[in-house]
């Protein structure tokens, strides 16, 4: 029996955008045991994908992982990570297989010199060339994320305001200069006008508390009231994605939320600041509308983030044009 190996340790939205690579080696090589490598810390976004036979977790040593990857006697592995470990585990495995094109050095000249030399290809069609030596082809149908019944949100375990329907936003991100500053996050919500309910981990609790707040304080001085429920860090990250797949449209930034609610074919309002479209992790196979500051002659200034603007102006969110209505 066929066994293939599917590598990718991190993170959240990465790992979401493998997902049409693993239904692809599942369904058009039906006798084929597909197993998947990755970080213990991310088990619940792989844990209950139906097409994966089995997941081995990287916890604290990797040679712990080697070892048990060894024992499995693999026939190839498609490496969607491409990084030390990932190339340590291949050679420890002697095993054939491939690693998607991370085009550092293309990336490198546009956020160094502006020099865009990308190809206009997203990046889940790169991990699917990763596995095109194993005869696999794109089967166009998205991407996948799977919820176990027991994190299924009930809509009448929202508020009363909530369940007639809502706008999910997704206010965090890793990186500070990929998420926009409170002041305009509480700006879209004003234009957003209806019920919706913030997204995020426990770091975001404090800026989603101001953001109610200025809500609360707006309805009571009876201006036109827009209604914030705040779910930051009240929810895991499955619960989090069945608010999202009940979500009217989905507001987010660059971030994995905004893969998840493509999964979930969700219209997406796609908020970039520091990193830009072009490297090739826009939603995909699902409706959107990208916001973002054109021609600015810093951006990108990096592929991932930083804790905070380097030039010190963060140009690349204060100055997003929200131009957009909603039909509620």
């Amino acid at each position: 029996m066929t066994k293939i190996l599917v590598l990718r340790f991190s993170s959240i939205g990465d790992i979401v955008l493998t997902t049409p690579v693993v239904r692809a080696l599942k369904q058009q090589l039906p006798e084929a045991r597909i197993h998947y490598a990755t970080k213990w810390s991310f088990r619940s976004i792989v844990a209950h994908n139906p097409y994966l036979d089995q997941i081995h977790y990287l916890r604290e040593s990797l040679r712990d992982l080697i070892t048990e990857l060894q024992a499995e006697k693999f026939n190839y592995v498609v490496d969607l990570h491409h990084s030390l470990r990932t190339s340590v585990i291949k050679f420890k495995l002697g095993v054939p297989g491939k690693s998607f094109d991370k085009l550092n050095f293309r990336k490198w000249l546009l956020v160094r010199l502006k020099v865009n030399k990308l190809p206009d290809v997203h990046i889940v069609d790169r991990y699917l060339a990763a596995a095109s030596e194993l005869g696999i082809k794109n089967d166009g149908q998205g991407l996948d994320y799977f919820i176990p019944a027991v994190d299924e949100v009930k809509l009448t375990d929202l508020p009363l305001t909530h369940q007639n329907g809502y706008y999910a936003f997704a206010i965090g991100a890793q990186h500070a200069t990929k998420r926009l500053p409170t002041e305009r996050i509480i700006e879209v919500c004003t234009k957003i006008n209806a019920p919706a309910v913030l997204l995020g981990g426990k770091e975001d609790t404090a800026t989603a508390e101001e953001i109610t707040k200025f809500f609360q304080n707006r309805a009571t001085s009876n201006q036109q009231p827009t209604t914030i429920y705040n779910a930051c860090g009240k929810y895991n990250l499955n619960q989090s994605a069945s608010l999202v797949k009940q979500a009217i449209a989905v507001f987010s930034h660059d971030t994995g939320l905004m893969h998840i609610a493509a999964a979930f074919k969700k219209k997406i309002y796609s908020i970039w600041g520091n990193t830009v479209p072009e490297f090739g992790m826009y939603p995909y196979k699902t409706e959107f509308l990208i916001f973002e500051r054109p021609n600015l002659y810093c951006r990108p200034c990096s592929k991932i983030g930083y804790s905070k603007c380097p030039q010190g102006h963060f140009k690349c969110m204060r100055e997003i044009n929200f131009d957009f209505v909603l039909n509620h």
